[in-house]
């Protein structure tokens, strides 16, 4: 997959911004140790190197079976988050059961549909790994939204956590557009204009009414900032706080860590959306502190 990345731009658009997406993921990740909070309140990082989490993992699938199949291929994707699940990065308990009997030879069909009592989940999961594939749909974001929706249903298929992953594709192919990125109020105008009637397409509304604001905590008590974890809990917040910082990894990661929430997840969306774009990559030395990408998803094996 290296090797090709530099002959086929959506792949290293795509590659940039899962490197982007690991970084906010695997930083944010490091603000639940206690130890670390007086750290955040003074935009300082923690000690060490920093391991991503499931967000990463996730995305790493999704950009694998995109590099595989130039499109989302909902069975490769399935048997891709069964194959390469590590409990041990953090996975809800519903999605880790999920998986787990997928690769016991479970329909992935039946098993998302019967989450939560037959309604689907509607957590932020499909938010938090899609949007390389936003920036791989940089050139066409209506089908970053179609092919983002068909890979929610893998694993969340209820409503909002759909539109939630329709959304933060949308904004990250917006954001990458090989013509330059939009303004803050055009990037949200877009996702607006991209996502259906729902609780998430409410909260854009909200974000773009808020985009002179400049205290991100008071955004976040209006929007929510992920502590219920579910997607119109999320994605309205972190999609306000990636169109205010467009070519600013820095100060997006910041801003978006310090109301506190569900921060990798808030910080891995974040991440994601600004690093599609080349000027909105993350500092070198964040870089180099992040744990690697998995080699299978490098490799080009989904």
């Amino acid at each position: 997959m290296t090797a090709d990345s530099a002959s086929d731009p959506r792949l290293a658009r795509a590659l940039d911004s899962l490197r982007g997406l690991s970084v906010g993921d695997a930083l944010g990740s490091q603000f639940f140790v206690p130890v670390n909070y007086p750290l955040l309140k003074e935009r300082a990082l923690p000690p060490g190197d920093w391991q991503w989490t499931d967000d990463t993992e996730m995305a790493a699938s999704v950009l694998a079976v995109l590099a595989a199949h130039h499109r989302i291929d909902q069975d490769a994707l399935a048997r891709s988050f069964a194959d390469h699940h590590d409990f041990d990065r953090g996975y809800g308990p519903a999605v880790n059961r999920m998986l787990r009997l997928i690769r016991e030879g479970g329909d992935w069909r039946e098993l998302a549909a019967a989450l939560f009592d037959g309604r689907g989940s509607w957590g932020n999961g499909a938010a938090m790994r899609i949007a390389p594939l936003g920036a791989w749909y940089a050139d066409d974001p209506e089908q970053a939204t179609h092919q983002a929706e068909i890979s929610a249903y893998v694993t969340h298929q209820h409503r909002e956590a759909v539109m939630g992953a329709m959304a933060v594709a949308a904004a990250a192919a917006l954001a990458a557009d090989p013509a330059g990125p939009p303004t803050p109020e055009g990037l949200l105008d877009g996702v607006i204009a991209l996502v259906p009637r729902s609780a998430v397409a409410a909260g854009l509304r909200r974000a773009r009414g808020m985009l002179d604001y400049d205290d991100p905590a008071t955004v976040a008590a209006v929007l929510g900032c992920g502590r219920r974890t579910s997607a119109h809990d999320t994605v309205p917040f972190a999609l306000w706080s990636a169109a205010r910082s467009l070519g600013d990894f820095e100060r997006a990661f910041w801003a978006t860590a310090q109301v506190g929430g569900d921060v990798d997840t808030n910080c891995a969306i974040v991440g994601g959306v600004l690093a599609g774009a080349g000027a909105g990559s993350p500092p070198k030395e964040w870089l180099e502190r992040t744990e690697t990408l998995p080699g299978w998803v490098r490799a080009g094996q989904a």
